[in-house]
């Protein structure tokens, strides 16, 4: 029997990683395919249609992406949406010029309004302002969903299955911990644990504490992502009536404070906590809507205080 040949691209990555463990667990018959940065830029669209041509791939996961946390979105909009914008649509042309049938492409719940109904519905997309800390990345994820949804319509003919899910905030393996551009729970891991191992008394957090968010491990999304994209047409379309994209989360959210205070007792942290005012907040909440995804029987599996619990083990193990 022939291999199914599937690309993941962004393979290295803290998503792209996890979908490329959870290929293999399931031990289904294909064949991955990968390249790192080195091997492929995907912002170079010669290089990826002649990666496409002599690749002859069936399917592609597309977890590739310039990420970061508050401060990096911030203060690199520019790299952000154009180093987004640009992988995106090479992955997806050079994959329908070369006869790719199915995509998934993964998002972020940044797409959304910044003060968007809670939780959030796949309907929301559009209906207003977007946080304007993150705005660059969020406008080329919208993009990318609005590609595969008009490549959809516009090629429907050809067969083309374009799917596009939207994670919320992930954690997990392969976690970024850069004092400056990580996201929250690794920035404030590595500030506890250095602070302890530092015998320091205070620690500072930014922002208020008062923002909600809501936090999926990356091996959920890993999970999800391969049910979803292996689902029948009918069931997919079922779900998706109406919208261009399915949420993931757990559709359970816990203040900043709150997870400073659960991290602190995780990692053992004896010292105060200063919330720092004067930092940004970005958006006061998002929470998603997964009943569309729910209604197809996925569920995440790991709970948070579970999965900080392997997160800090794993960060302690290996910090130097």
């Amino acid at each position: 029997m022939t291999k199914k040949r599937i690309f993941v691209a962004g393979h290295n990555g803290m998503v792209g990683s996890a979908i490329v463990r959870k290929l293999i667990e399931n031990n289904q018959n294909l064949e991955i395919i990968t390249r790192s940065r080195n091997e492929l830029d995907l912002t170079s669209q010669k290089l990826v249609e002649k990666f496409f041509i002599e690749n002859k791939i069936d399917e592609v996961y597309i977890a590739a992406a310039k990420v970061g946390g508050i401060f990096a979105n911030d203060n690199l909009p520019a790299e952000f949406i154009y180093q987004n914008l640009m992988i995106e649509c090479n992955l997806i042309n050079c994959s329908y010029l070369s006869g790719v049938k199915k995509i998934l492409f993964l998002g972020s719940s940044c797409i959304y309004p910044r003060l968007s109904d809670q939780p959030i519905k796949e309907e929301s997309l559009l209906s207003g302002y977007l946080e304007p800390t993150n705005e660059a990345y969020a406008i080329a994820k919208i993009a990318g969903i609005k590609l595969c949804q008009f490549y959809n319509k516009q090629y429907s003919k050809e067969g083309l299955d374009y799917r596009s899910v939207m994670p919320t905030n992930l954690y997990g393996p392969g976690d970024n911990y850069h004092p400056m551009n990580s996201h929250v729970i690794p920035a404030i891991i590595r500030k506890f644990h250095e602070a302890k191992i530092k015998n320091l008394t205070k620690v500072d957090i930014w922002g208020t504490g008062e923002p909600y968010r809501e936090f999926l491990h990356v091996e959920d999304l890993a999970d999800a992502s391969i049910y979803i994209m292996n689902l029948g047409r009918d069931d997919y379309a079922s779900a998706c009536s109406g919208v261009s994209h399915l949420n993931i989360g757990t559709g359970v959210d816990i203040k900043i404070k709150d997870l400073s205070f659960l991290l602190k007792d995780i990692t053992g942290f004896q010292g105060e906590i200063n919330f720092d005012s004067s930092m940004p907040d970005g958006m006061p909440r998002k929470r998603l809507d997964i009943s569309r995804l729910q209604s197809l029987g996925w569920n995440p599996k790991i709970s948070l205080r579970d999965g900080l619990l392997k997160e800090y083990k794993d960060f302690a193990k290996s910090y130097n």
